[in-house]
């Protein structure tokens, strides 16, 4: 197949879904707050997002004690630092993926893996806790194979819409877990980056993490992980409604600022 991302975006319920948070998301980028406050929303968007990604690795903590810089767990903060270096990446993310993402682990699993292996995919079988239920993760060797196929479609054209394309290298970086550690973070990290660069959400407003949080995480990534059309379209569909609640998520912030 010459573009497999169009075939996905024609399997059933994802055109619609698509359609619905992109129209959530050109709903928000008019609202009024952020003719003035843009950057600061983003800013509280990134923030709540790094929180969730951490939230569905295990780590609870609230929003205030992040504000507060109480919070010293290595995987929280690598959540905070890969939020960060989204940014710094974003532009590099189209041309250069293998770079981009060797970066988000480096920042992400500092404090969690030996500094020698960080940004490096992994050489050997992954034991390691399955706390989502996907499974063992592929062999090194299918594991670098299928990620030179991710990074083939984020170099490549594709008539698919972000969202898409987002949801699979989501579902790809989650299922086979490359590096070894902090993979979930770098997995919503990039998909966030794709809906970034790749035109959905251009100035970062949309805490789409946030919106997983709410969402049946996991089972959607076991749909997806079938490989079965209802599955792979299932996750998609679950990816945009996440986009829908991020955007409510987003949506509040812009409404607290405007009331001051």
């Amino acid at each position: 197949m010459s573009d497999p991302l169009a075939v996905i975006a024609e399997f059933p319920g994802v055109a619609e879904a698509v359609d619905s948070a992109r129209q959530a998301v050109d709903r928000l980028y008019r609202h009024r707050v952020l003719r003035r406050a843009g950057p600061a929303v983003s800013a509280e968007s990134s923030l709540r997002g790094a929180r969730a990604s951490a939230c569905l690795e295990g780590v609870e903590v609230s929003l205030d004690a992040l504000r507060r810089d109480e919070i010293h767990d290595p995987l929280v903060q690598g959540a905070l630092r890969a939020s960060a270096e989204m940014g710094r990446m974003g532009p590099t993310w189209r041309t250069a993926p293998r770079q981009v993402l060797a970066r988000l682990h480096a920042v992400a699993a500092a404090g969690l893996a030996p500094h020698s292996s960080l940004g490096r995919p992994r050489s050997a079988p992954l034991e390691a806790p399955d706390p989502l239920g996907l499974g063992p993760a592929p062999g090194a060797a299918e594991a670098a194979a299928r990620l030179e196929g991710l990074f083939g479609l984020l170099e490549g054209a594709t008539k698919a819409p972000a969202i898409v394309l987002a949801a699979v290298v989501h579902a790809e970086l989650a299922a086979l877990r490359p590096f070894g550690t902090a993979d979930g973070i770098v997995a919503r990290s990039a998909e966030r980056l794709t809906l970034v660069e790749y035109g959905l959400d251009p100035k970062s407003l949309v805490a789409v993490e946030v919106g997983h949080l709410e969402g049946a995480y996991a089972d959607g990534l076991r749909a997806y992980l079938s490989g079965t059309p209802e599955g792979v379209a299932r996750w998609v569909q679950q990816c945009a409604s996440a986009v829908t609640l991020g955007v409510r998520e987003t949506t509040a912030i812009c409404e607290a600022m405007q009331r001051g």
